[in-house]
C-alpha cells in the first residue's frame, strides 16, 4: 500500500465519543486526497467507482462498526472475504452515499432510513482498480438484518476500541496468488472467527486516523 499507510494512535478513548463528535472528526478529514495501491498487471486503466458502508452502531457502551462476510463465489476475486456492504456505483445512483445506501440495503436488507449518514473518509484506489469512496453513518441497535445469501454469508460486527488496539493488527508485506510482486497489506488478528485484512483492513485504520484526530508515522 502507498506511503500513507501507518499506524493509528489507540490512547484515545473510543468509547467517550458521541455521535456529533464523530461526525465532526470526519468533517474535519481531507477526503479529496484519494490513497491508493497501483493496479496489479493487467487489470490497469480507469478505476470502476465503488462505494462501501461503515455503519457504526452502540452496544453495551461501545461502538462497533458492522462488517460482512463475502458468499463463495468462484467468480468474485474477493470472494469469502470479510468486507464493508457495497459495490460498484452504478449510473441511477446519485453519488456515493446514494449507492452505499443502496448495496447495503440489497446485500444486508438495512433500510436506507435506518442510517444516519455523518460523513465520508479519501477514497481508496485498490489493486484491482476499483476506486472505494467509503460513506459512513450510524444504525440503532438491535436491528432485524438479514443476508442476500446470493452475495453474503454472514454478518457481524467488531468493537472499535478492539480494532484499535495495536495488538490486534500488523502491517506486512503480502504477495496476491500469481503476481510476483508484494505490497503492505493490514491483516487483523481473528475475531469471532473472522479475519478483517486487505482493503477492509485499511479502510478501518482509515477511520481509526480519522477518529484519532492525527496519524502516526
Amino acid at each position: 500500500m502507498g506511503p500513507n499507510l501507518c499506524i493509528v494512535d489507540t490512547s484515545m478513548k473510543m468509547n467517550e465519543l458521541d455521535t456529533l463528535e464523530i461526525s465532526r472528526r470526519l468533517q474535519t478529514t481531507d477526503t479529496g486526497h484519494a490513497e491508493h495501491e497501483s493496479p496489479l498487471p493487467g487489470l490497469e486503466g480507469e478505476p470502476t467507482p465503488a462505494a462501501v458502508l461503515l455503519a457504526l452502531f452502540r452496544s453495551q457502551g461501545r461502538w462497533r462498526v458492522l462488517y460482512i462476510r463475502r458468499a463463495t463465489n468462484q467468480a468474485d476475486r474477493h470472494s469469502g472475504e470479510v468486507a464493508f456492504p457495497g459495490g460498484r456505483i452504478e449510473m441511477e445512483d446519485a453519488d456515493p452515499d446514494a449507492a452505499a445506501l443502496r448495496e447495503a440495503h440489497e446485500e444486508i436488507a438495512l433500510h436506507p432510513r435506518r442510517v444516519e449518514l455523518i460523513g465520508r473518509l479519501p477514497s481508496f484506489r485498490t489493486a484491482s482498480n476499483y476506486l472505494v469512496n467509503p460513506v459512513v453513518g450510524t444504525i440503532p441497535w438491535p436491528l432485524d438484518l438479514s443476508p442476500d445469501e446470493r452475495e453474503v454469508a454472514r454478518i457481524f460486527s467488531i468493537p472499535l476500541d478492539w480494532l484499535a488496539d495495536r495488538a490486534n493488527y500488523a502491517i506486512r508485506p503480502w504477495q496476491p496468488p500469481g503476481y510476483r510482486i508484494s505490497r503492505d497489506v493490514v491483516f487483523y488478528r481473528e475475531y469471532d472467527g473472522e479475519r478483517l485484512w486487505g482493503v477492509s483492513g485499511r479502510i478501518t485504520l482509515s477511520l481509526l486516523q480519522s477518529l484519532a484526530g492525527r496519524k502516526e508515522k
